[in-house]
């Protein structure tokens, strides 16, 4: 019997001036951020500030045009597709409802970038994706065609992907999209308990507030703020990069900053 591989740990990410241009537009420049071992890190601005594109570049569907991504002390867009997918797992924010495939099958191709071609699944690969449905509660949609589930239901199923993967950086655009308020908190809550280094993009500030160690602010493509979420959820931020004005307090039980949006026409009195 195959022993169950143990967790491979987290590793440091860190961009440098990260660029990338496609048909005469600039989406990203000079994009720097570090994300320390084990950290979860949240990727957070408005529509069109270039969160997606970020992520494509760092799980490797886009490849930059400028700057470096390392790993450690590895460099990213180095290594070849199964060698990044051994380290990176991605959780895009859509998800294919193409795939017929049940639940199961889609979940255990977490393990394909750790077995050479065509090599079967063993008892280990089963015992891991068996704990993975289980952990995010799609157990019992196992046998369940991929494509025959609601949206909350494939992103569940694609995070239990990731998480066979057992990578070292977990990249998710949008992982709460779809979900509701308890999977919201269930996913981002198992987020934090996996020991990878986690990267992952949300727009709703306070899951953000709550769930993230650092948080790094794009705007236009840049990075305009990084820091912990008290350092930059402010009421001025808020108004500069989202264009909103917004009460920023601490909650009484969490003390984490709690955003209150104001209506257009009233003043943050904070």
């Amino acid at each position: 019997m195959k022993v169950i591989p143990p967790p491979p740990g987290s590793a440091a990410l860190t961009l440098d001036g990260v660029g990338y241009a496609t048909g005469g537009r600039t989406l990203l420049r000079g994009v720097g951020l570090d994300v320390r071992p084990g950290e979860t890190a949240g990727l957070v601005g408005p529509n069109g500030s270039g969160k997606t594109t970020l992520l494509r570049c760092v799980y490797g569907t886009l490849r930059p045009t400028a700057g470096t991504i390392r790993l450690d002390d590895t460099d990213l867009l180095a290594l070849g597709a199964r060698a990044r997918a051994q380290r990176v797992a991605g959780v895009p924010q859509e998800s294919p409802a193409e795939f017929e495939l049940t639940v199961r099958e889609i979940v255990a191709m977490g393990r394909s970038p750790h077995k050479r071609f065509w090599e079967p699944s063993d008892s280990g690969d089963t015992a891991l994706v068996d704990e993975a449905l289980a952990r995010l509660g799609v157990a019992e949609l196992a046998d369940r065609l991929f494509p025959s589930l609601s949206g909350g239901e494939r992103q569940r199923a694609l995070v239990a992907r990731a998480l066979v993967q057992r990578p070292e950086l977990l990249i998710l655009d949008e992982p709460t999209n779809h979900l509701d308020i308890r999977y919201q908190l269930e996913i981002l809550g198992l987020i934090r308990t996996l020991g990878c280094t986690s990267l992952l993009a949300l727009h709703d500030l306070n899951l953000a507030a709550y769930h993230c160690d650092r948080i790094h602010v794009l705007k236009d493509g840049g990075i305009v703020a990084s820091g912990t979420p008290a350092e930059v959820l402010t009421s001025e931020l808020l108004a500069d990069v989202y264009g909103v004005d917004a009460d920023v307090s601490v909650h009484p039980v969490t003390g984490a900053p709690a955003i209150t949006y104001l209506p257009p026409g009233l003043r943050s009195v904070s």
